[in-house]
């Protein structure tokens, strides 16, 4: 993984983050509507699992100065993003029925 590989997947969780949180924004505003506290706690869960990934990918991919180093982070972010995103849809599903 080179510098610009790095800087593309930066660009790629950006945009799937910045997605995450403006779903994530729509489905809090709705469970307050119905006052759902179990959803609105989730919602906070995943919101907080958001920031952290979002400061992986700008930390630590920064930081990872060697090649091998920066692909382990790489691989350790998709996994934690796939995590993330099976509970946001479960979320949404949920929301949605």
């Amino acid at each position: 993984m080179n510098v610009a590989e790095v800087k593309a997947y930066q660009t790629k969780v950006d945009a799937q983050l910045h997605e995450a949180k403006a779903l994530l924004e729509g489905l809090e505003a709705h469970a307050k509507g119905k006052r759902a506290q179990a959803e609105i706690d989730k919602i906070a869960l995943l919101k907080a699992k958001r920031e952290e990934i979002e400061k992986r990918v700008h930390h630590d991919l920064k930081t990872a100065g060697e090649i091998a180093l920066a692909a382990k982070v790489k691989s350790d972010i998709d996994a934690e993003i796939a995590r993330f995103n099976t509970s946001l849809s479960e979320l949404s599903a949920k929301a949605q029925s």
